[in-house]
């Protein structure tokens, strides 16, 4: 059984859907942890265990203001939710924010 001829190119592997470049083939595997915060609470423990189902929590941000969204716990963007297909949330990016870091 003969192995691919060396005179001949290398196939080229296939390329995301989305087509993003080549040179980014190397990172695509690597899980990262998105979190998006609609808001944030302080509280008591002993508050926290009084909870119960359908309680309700005060966040610090009103209605319609833009949330967080993190990547590896670091803020890159913020954005809004947004309903797919009528029965799932999902988030939009409105804002890309600018790294602190040079």
């Amino acid at each position: 059984m003969a192995g691919p001829d060396p005179t001949q190119p290398a196939e080229p592997a296939e390329a995301p859907e989305i087509g993003y470049p080549k040179e980014l083939e190397a990172v695509y595997d690597i899980s990262v942890t998105v979190s998006a915060v609609l808001g944030k609470a302080t509280m008591q423990v002993n508050q926290l265990l009084k909870l119960g189902r359908g309680a309700v929590v005060e966040l610090d941000r009103k209605l319609g203001e833009a949330i967080d969204i993190y990547v590896n716990n670091r803020l890159i963007a913020r954005g809004e939710v947004v309903m797919v297909d009528d029965v799932k949330l999902g988030i939009t990016m409105t804002e890309i924010v600018k790294s602190e870091r040079q």
